[in-house]
């Protein structure tokens, strides 16, 4: 076979592990052909390719980003653009597709399945949000990197007083927020699924405070929403992306102004941003992007056109794109009542 690969929407750490088991095991099991379409499906609508034989995968398992490069291009978006993905998948002599991408990117995959591209996805977001999947690649990093910056920041935050807000990646579930603040320690967690009260969350600072403990650290996920509203960028409420998105940003520096104010006590915030997805993957998500490539791979050779690889305990399964898309997958009662349970001690006077 002749298989088109793309990786969309935002970066991610393990979409090159994907893409060389995808072409490694093609190659050497199947005496696949692959081609790239680079920058998303931007290159599939403008015909814009690359080749991706075994020499341009070597050496790329530890590498962030991904050699094809990404865009959050949709083509439903442009006149005629879903029928010019399937005439150059046609004209380049590609049999089917593999795309890697998150839920915007999988549900444009799942539009040209229903206009008869055969089209397999695999699943990508550090956000972790993905439904159908338990985990997707990519979300390790993220955790361990703002893990690493909420350990940094103790130590500053305590050597000043102060209160430090870190504003961190998710923009419709806190999977990255609640992870990494409980592996670092935080005080207060904000995500999108739980409604947050800024007197509650101050008076509990208040409180440490009033037990000798000057500091405090606050873990925000981007979409955590203060007073019903979602913080955007300056400007940015209107300026939205081609799947409707707006920029988020900007809660952390609204958490801590409000704190300081409610307070006294001197505030500050720091986002982490972009940085959470770059650099090199963790081991743990170079084996789970590899597996997903593997699992990719050996989907399309079953048929299994219209699905998505997808992690089921410790299996690699096939789930339909349809329910891959259905929904954003939230933070779990379990995690939720480990996250609330910062909170409760800290009521307690135990934190």
């Amino acid at each position: 076979m002749k298989i088109g690969v793309l990786t969309g929407g935002g970066d991610c750490p393990g979409l090159n592990a994907v893409i060389r088991a995808i072409v490694r095991k093609g190659s050497f099991h199947y005496n696949d052909e692959f081609i790239g379409f680079i920058e998303g499906w931007r290159g599939l609508v403008e015909n814009q390719t690359m080749d991706l034989g075994l020499d341009t995968v070597a050496a790329i398992l530890p590498r962030g980003g991904t050699i094809l490069r990404t865009s959050r291009t949709n083509p439903a978006k442009h006149e005629g653009g879903l029928q010019k993905c399937a005439e150059h998948l046609k004209k380049n002599g590609c049999d089917a597709l593999i795309a890697i991408g998150g839920d915007d990117t999988l549900s444009v995959a799942k539009k040209l399945f229903d206009n008869g591209v055969k089209v397999i996805g695999v699943p990508k977001t550090i956000d972790n949000d993905l439904a159908g999947t338990d985990f997707t690649f990519g979300f390790d990093t993220a955790v361990n990197i703002a893990s690493d910056a909420i350990d940094r920041l103790h130590t500053t935050a305590e050597a000043h007083n102060r209160v430090i807000v870190v504003e961190v990646m998710g923009r419709s579930a806190g999977w990255i927020a609640t992870y990494s603040g409980i592996a670092g320690g935080a005080h207060v967690i904000l995500i999108p699924e739980v409604p947050f009260d800024i007197d509650e969350v101050s008076a509990l600072i208040k409180q440490r405070h009033a037990r000798g403990r000057y500091f405090s650290i606050v873990v925000a996920a981007e979409g955590a929403r203060f007073g019903g509203a979602l913080a955007t960028r300056e400007g940015a409420s209107t300026d939205r992306d081609e799947f409707g998105h707006p920029r988020l940003g900007g809660i952390g520096q609204t958490v801590a102004a409000e704190i300081e104010k409610r307070t006294g006590f001197e505030s500050r915030s720091v986002v982490l941003g972009h940085v959470q997805r770059g650099g090199t993957p963790s081991a743990f998500d170079r084996v789970l992007a590899t597996r997903y490539g593997l699992g990719a791979i050996d989907m399309m050779h079953r048929g299994e056109f219209g699905q998505m690889a997808a992690l089921r305990g410790n299996k690699i399964i096939s789930i339909p794109l349809a329910e891959a898309i259905s929904s954003n997958r939230k933070v779990d009662k379990d995690i939720l009542d480990a996250a609330t349970g910062i909170l409760e001690k800290l009521k307690a006077g135990n934190a």
